[in-house]
């Protein structure tokens, strides 16, 4: 018997679900740095033209068809797509994704509302926990919202995210919902650390052993992980980064478990 087809991917359509919007970002997000360039690029715009049926009167090749999709879609300018670009692009049936960047004001906002629901530091929150996350996101911008839509929200999120069922969403892909430049965790994601480096490291700034560090020796830490990972250290970008750190701090104390989050591949909490 021959094998099933795979289903087509949903370029096409005007509205798409929030399903069909995260299968097409993970397919041309290839290697999951959270944002679509190069070959990814490439393959996307001439998959997007050939769903859609794209005509071009004046017959451009496809390098100057390319660069006028980016000067219409790459609204920072970065020659990539990411995932709320992406969002104008193939916008979803609650256009949550747009709404989402606009309320969320930077990832240290981000962190602060994330760190009230996620008690035990496991870098999870429960679904059910979800929706009071989401509101206070709302909340700190001054974003008026219904019951209804908050419900939308909520559940476009969990379609998103939630794909094995299990009532558990992680930090890591909800943050791929901020905008690449707001996203501090996609710097660590190529060096996450194994438990026992980070044991050594954090107990190399934690002198004392009280079990946490603050936020000067963040800063050294993470200064220390940009130079041995050949990062060019930008101060802003370094200052940014720390800022979202310590937003899940406790009163400028950083736990183990807190820091262990953003840099462990598989924090043991």
């Amino acid at each position: 018997m021959a094998n099933k087809a795979p289903e087509p991917l949903s370029l096409h359509l005007a509205e798409l679900t929030a399903t069909q919007f995260i299968d097409i970002w993970n397919k041309f997000d290839a290697d999951g740095n959270g944002c679509i360039e190069g070959k990814e690029l490439e393959h996307f715009i001439r998959e997007l033209e050939m769903a859609r049926k794209s005509v071009d009167p004046s017959n451009a090749s496809f390098k100057d068809r390319m660069k006028e999709f980016m000067l219409k879609f790459d609204e920072n300018g970065d020659g990539k797509i990411e995932m709320s670009e992406l969002a104008q692009i193939l916008p979803t049936e609650e256009n949550f994704l747009l709404c989402f960047r606009q309320f969320v004001g930077s990832s240290a906002e981000f962190m602060a509302a994330w760190r009230k629901y996620d008690n035990d530091r496991s870098g999870y929150i429960e679904s059910n926990e979800l929706k009071g996350f989401l509101s206070d996101l709302l909340k700190k911008a001054n974003r008026h919202y219904d019951d209804k839509k908050l419900n939308e929200y909520t559940q476009t999120i969990l379609k998103m995210f939630d794909l094995n069922g299990d009532g558990k969403l992680g930090l890591s892909e909800m943050a791929r919902l901020l905008p690449v430049q707001e996203n501090f965790l996609l710097k660590f994601q190529n060096f996450k650390l194994s438990a026992e480096e980070f044991e050594v490291i954090f107990n190399f700034y934690d002198k004392d052993g009280n079990g946490y560090i603050d936020e000067h020796e963040l800063d050294a830490l993470l200064r220390d992980l940009y130079q041995k990972h050949k990062m060019v250290v930008d101060p802003q970008s370094l200052a940014s980064s720390k800022k979202s750190i310590m937003a899940l701090s406790d009163g400028g104390k950083l736990f183990r478990t807190e820091l262990e989050i953003v840099l462990c591949k598989d924090p043991s909490v």
